[in-house]
């Protein structure tokens, strides 16, 4: 029954490390998807602008009077770099997938060995 138990929480140490895992491929996902809109609202208020319009940018607590050209530029920039980013979290997907499917095997094997641990111990409560 010992090894019942060592194994029990070996296993539910692997599920805490898969679970962490999840979380944290899918807080990358949140955040990259976020950045993206945040972006495209920003460059959809650009096209918005004339050309003599001012454009400030905060840096820390001051603003900067900006051209509308380099701030397009840097947001087109951060677009493209936060896309790229999105076709590497595209891969990030199957590993989440992955991840899942290893989760949800650890949890059955998990309850598993829960099920027969507590059968040992009636069993030997009623010997």
């Amino acid at each position: 029954m010992a090894d019942a138990q060592k194994h029990l929480q070996a296993l539910s140490d692997e599920f805490q490390t898969l679970q962490a895992e999840l979380d944290g491929l899918v807080d990358a996902r949140q955040k990259l998807e976020s950045q993206q809109q945040e972006n495209e609202s920003v460059q959809k208020e650009f096209d918005t602008l004339d050309d003599d319009d001012k454009i400030y940018k905060m840096v820390g607590p001051v603003l900067l009077k900006q051209e509308k050209t380099e701030a397009l530029m840097a947001v087109n920039g951060r677009l493209e770099f936060i896309e790229k980013e999105i076709c590497i979290s595209k891969r990030i997907e199957g590993q989440i997938k992955e991840n899942e499917d290893k989760s949800d095997k650890k949890r059955a094997e998990i309850l598993q060995i829960q099920s027969q641990v507590q059968q040992q111990q009636a069993a030997s409560a009623s010997a």
